[in-house]
């Protein structure tokens, strides 16, 4: 029996993969464990997790906020309420790899709130240029277009029309939107909601331009710095890429690239990669 986990800050996705190859799944809050201690990682399996387990199974954790210095107590609290010692917890940039290039070599990227990307040899990754985060970074993800978009509303940039329609749907104001991105917390998930907003307009000249730079930057700052990025598979996992496809995959064929697979989430190739590694 195999457990697998996909976690964001928001939400875990388990899914339990049993001797007959049938799954399970059911979701959770999200168990990051940049945010949560032992007790907090310990009062979400307790209370939200609905699985059946056995002793001895075999958990892979995949999360964002899993770097080294913080995957100890997390591993700790997964063998304790799992009762195994076969537990292993990765990056979910290592989960969008698995998921998305199996055994084979190639690049996987993650464009959801956030971004990142990694070149994958089929085995590990070997090479990651840092997002830097939506500040310095995060090119083509959520919060980036969110910012985008907003700065462009609110000086004035945005074609009249899109703005009245944004005013219309959204009723809020410049100060409440200062507040929301510069005092309150999460402000990449109060910028990234907004990209609803693009997905209605995409069929407006300027919200595919908007789309299209921002994937364009994504590649240049990102994806050039891999050696093998025009002779390897590009790869995309998470919300953004799946729901901006068409305007991702003319981006990367302009720029010379080769569309991979493009997903919405990592769960399923993560299932078939672990089904066919046991």
């Amino acid at each position: 029996m195999t457990i697998i986990a996909d976690s964001g800050s928001t939400k875990t996705t388990w899914s339990l993969i049993e001797k007959t190859g049938k799954t399970q799944t059911c979701i959770t809050s999200g168990i990051n464990p940049f945010f949560l201690d032992k007790a907090g990682i310990l009062h979400v399996l307790e209370t939200e997790f609905t699985l059946p387990s056995e002793a001895n199974v075999s958990v892979f954790f995949y999360g964002a906020g899993c770097i080294p210095s913080k995957t100890e107590v997390l591993s700790e609290v997964l063998k304790m309420y799992f009762s195994t010692e076969k537990v292993s917890v990765n990056t979910d940039l290592l989960a969008a790899a698995r998921s998305l290039c199996g055994q084979s070599p190639g690049i996987a990227c993650i464009l959801g709130t956030g971004s990142n990307s990694c070149y994958y040899d089929g085995e590990s990754i070997v090479k990651n240029v840092s997002p830097l985060g939506y500040i310095l970074g995060d090119e083509g993800s959520g919060a980036v277009l969110g910012k985008k978009l907003l700065a462009d509303i609110l000086k004035n940039q945005a074609p009249g029309e899109l703005a009245e329609d944004f005013y219309n749907t959204y009723s809020i104001t410049a100060a409440e939107v200062l507040e929301n991105v510069y005092r309150k917390p999460l402000p990449n998930r109060f910028l990234a909601q907004y990209t609803k907003f693009l997905a209605k307009h995409l069929d407006h000249p300027y919200i595919v331009l908007l789309i299209e730079d921002a994937f364009g930057e994504f590649i240049r700052r990102n994806l050039f710095q891999y050696e093998d990025c025009r002779q390897s598979p590009v790869h995309f996992t998470g919300s953004i890429a799946y729901y901006f496809k068409e305007q991702l995959r003319e981006v990367l064929v302009n720029s010379g690239l080769l569309p991979g697979r493009i997903t919405k989430d990592p769960m399923e190739g993560l299932i078939a990669y672990h089904l066919n590694t046991k």
